[in-house]
This record gives structure tokens, C-alpha cells and sequence, in this order.
């Protein structure tokens, strides 16, 4: 960390900026094997602790608020205090120790004090994880750069749930074993961490090769946040407030006897499949293109309830998969847009403070398609696709600017 807080500029210790890439996207598959397997049963485990629909869009919605509005106070924290490695390495550990217990907690509130810790522990690395993460793809292209790991991420979010389910499956439906098998994967996340960290301790010297200089866009007067962010931060705010949580629609197949609760996990690894073909295919085009291939997130949120809240079987699964496509393009491409507008020196904090706004989002979300769920799904449907609507139109306006690799 010395040689991040003293604005020396070494070469870029260790390894090429692709095989850091990689390697961090290594760490996440191992992450997302851990909180994704947990969060591919999270509607049916609360269902059978008898939660509602709304307790289960509140708390899933709680979740990803806390994962996301969280970053606010960690964001500038960790441009603050440069300690970038420090801060992911102390999320990913919260988040490894809160998944293995809730299997075996057998009360509600405890469950969901789980499953809102395991997602405080995203908001504790994200901010300082992208940030290391933006500086390898300055060499490597932002959209294919993130991309990259988005897709390596999915292949643990695909990997975990099948491993969820075939123990859910051999043990009759037991939470415990099931998501207690998860902890070995998590201990594997902190040694690769402690590792990659010794290998790249100064992951901005990627950048500053490529620069010259610390890197980004032109710092905007005074240090503020280019105006550009927050446009953009509002449409990314408004299409997240017309998406549902899988914990939602996992509900929904569950209590309409859709599907048995062990073929949920499979589903949700499928709909990570889609996440990382998704992620890989806008990431290429974002290079190419640049933000206007975005347009395609709020089209593929409208289609979701439409198609999975239905009551048949091939139309509900089919909406999972069209889920895990517009999670892909809110997992990458979008992160990818937040590094081409803000320079380096402000640009933990402008991830802090743009999950910090789309958290609010989330939560108001998860709520909302929840509560909509209970009343009536043809009126969820609609209020979806007239949010989606309006965030076309934001971007429209928006019209982010794109740096191209």
C-alpha cells in the first residue's frame, strides 16, 4: 500500500493487467459459489420459516439495499484511506461467515439478520474491489474487461446452486448440509485474496502505464463528481426500481407449486449461465459502441414479470432466464460506464455513491414488486413497464460519454 498512498509510479508488479483480471475474477467465483448458493434458496428457506411475500421482497430488497447504499460510507472511506486491499479482502470475509449458519438457524428474524449481513459484506468490498478492478481494465478495455469477471463470477453463481441442490436433493430438502458445504469455497476466497494482494499490491500502476497519469477523465471543477455521473446514476436508479428479486420470483414458483423447492437452485444457476453470456456480449459491444447498448437493460426488466409471474411452467422459467440476462448488464456493463466517467483520484466514491443511489432503488424494488405481487400481478406487470419506459428516456437524455480502450 505504500506505493498507492505516495503517488510513486512503479511498473505494474507481478502479472500482465488480463491475468490480474482473471485471477481477481477467480476470487469472485469462488465468492459467488459461497452467497449465491445461499441466495438461490433465499425465498423458499424464508417461506419455510414463515415468511410472506412481502417479508420475502422486503428482506431480499433489504439485502441488496444494504449492499448497495452501504457504499456510501465505504466508497469514500476507501479513497480516503487508499487502503483498497484492506477494505475487499474485510467484505469478502464478512460475507464468507455469514452464509454457512443460516441453514441452521430455524428461526425468521435470524435468517434475515443473515441474509442482510452477508450483503453488508458486499457493500464493505465493492467500492474498493471495482476500484482495483477499473485499473486493470484501463489496459485490457472497460467493457471486456468487466465483462470478463462478471462472467467468471457467474460460472461460481452456476457452480454454487447446483451444489445446493443436489445436497437439498440427497438430503430431503435440509438446509443445514446443504448450505454448510459452502464454507470450504470461502476459505479458498481469503487465501487467493492474501495471495494476489502480495503478487499486485499496487494495481494503479496498470493505469498509470497506460495514462501517464492518475488516470480517467478530466477531474471535474473542485474536485465534484462530474454532472455526467449523477444523469446517469438516475436512470440507473429508475430502471433498478422496476426490478424484481429472485427471491420474488423464487416465491412465486414455489407457492404456485411450479417447481419443488430443489429445482429452484437449478434455475437460478441457469439464469446466472445467462448472466455471463449477457455480461460477455454487452461488455463487447460497450467497447464498441459505447453506452447505447444499455438500452437493452430496461426492455429486458419490463419483459421479466411479465413473462415470470405467470402459471405456466415454460413461461415463469423463461422469465428466471430473462432475469439473469438483465442481472449480466447490471453486473458489468454498467460498473464499466462509472470508470470511463470518473477519474481515478474520486472514482471509489462515485461507486460508492452510485450503488449507494440505485440501493435505495433496490430496496424500493423488492418492496415494490412484492407488495404489487400480494395485490395483483397484472397491476405489477404494468407499473413495471411504465418505470422502464421512463428510464429509456433518462438514458436517452443522459447520453453518457465512452472512452474507447
Amino acid at each position: 500500500m505504500k506505493a498507492e498512498a505516495s503517488g510513486a509510479r512503479p511498473e505494474p508488479a507481478g502479472m500482465r493487467p488480463w491475468r490480474f483480471v482473471v485471477w481477481f475474477g477467480a476470487v469472485s467465483l469462488l465468492a459467488d459459489f459461497v452467497y449465491e448458493g445461499a441466495r438461490s434458496v433465499t425465498g423458499p428457506l424464508l417461506a419455510s420459516l414463515g415468511a410472506s411475500a412481502l417479508v420475502v421482497g422486503v428482506v431480499t430488497g433489504a439485502g441488496e439495499a444494504a449492499a448497495l447504499v452501504l457504499r456510501l460510507v465505504s466508497g469514500p472511506l476507501a479513497d480516503r484511506t487508499r487502503r483498497f486491499w484492506g477494505l475487499a479482502i474485510a467484505g469478502y470475509a464478512l460475507t464468507v461467515v455469514s452464509v454457512p449458519p443460516l441453514g441452521v438457524v430455524g428461526v425468521l428474524w435470524a435468517a434475515c439478520v443473515l441474509v442482510v449481513a452477508e450483503r453488508v459484506g458486499k457493500a464493505v468490498r465493492s467500492p474498493a474491489k471495482d476500484t482495483l478492478l477499473s485499473h486493470a481494465t484501463a489496459a485490457t478495455g472497460r467493457g471486456r474487461g468487466f465483462a470478463v469477471h462478471e462472467a467468471m463470477d457467474q460460472v461460481g453463481a452456476l457452480v454454487g446452486p447446483l451444489t445446493v441442490a443436489g445436497v437439498l436433493a440427497l438430503t430431503g430438502g435440509d438446509y443445514g448440509p446443504a448450505l454448510g458445504v459452502l464454507a470450504a469455497p470461502g476459505v479458498a476466497v481469503l487465501g487467493l485474496l492474501f495471495w494476489l494482494r502480495a503478487r499486485v499490491p499496487d494495481p494503479e500502476a496498470y493505469e498509470r502505464a497506460v495514462t501517464g497519469a492518475a488516470g480517467g477523465p478530466p477531474p471535474a471543477p473542485g474536485g465534484r463528481l462530474p454532472a455526467a455521473f449523477w444523469t446517469y446514476a438516475a436512470f440507473t436508479a429508475t430502471t433498478t426500481a422496476g426490478f424484481a428479486t429472485f427471491g420474488v420470483l423464487s416465491y412465486h414458483l414455489v407457492t404456485r407449486h411450479l417447481l419443488t423447492t430443489a429445482w429452484v437452485p437449478v434455475l437460478y444457476a441457469g439464469a446466472m449461465a445467462v448472466d455471463a453470456v449477457a455480461a460477455l456480449a454487452t461488455g463487447w459491444w460497450y467497447d464498441r459502441i459505447g453506452p447505447r447498448v444499455l438500452v437493452v437493460l430496461p426492455v429486458l426488466a419490463a419483459a421479466v414479470p411479465a413473462l415470470a409471474f405467470t402459471d405456466t411452467v415454460a413461461w415463469a422459467v423463461g422469465g428466471s432466464l430473462v432475469w439473469g440476462a438483465a442481472m449480466g448488464v447490471q453486473e458489468s456493463t454498467l460498473r464499466a460506464t462509472v470508470a470511463d466517467l470518473v477519474p481515478t483520484p474520486r472514482r471509489a466514491t462515485a461507486y460508492g455513491i452510485f450503488a449507494g443511489v440505485v440501493g435505495g432503488a433496490g430496496l424500493a424494488g423488492g418492496a415494490l414488486t412484492g407488495a404489487l405481487y400480494d395485490y395483483s400481478i397484472p397491476t405489477l406487470i404494468t407499473v413495471v413497464a411504465a418505470i422502464q419506459a421512463l428510464a429509456l428516456v433518462l438514458l436517452a437524455v443522459t447520453r453518457p460519454r465512452h472512452r474507447r480502450p
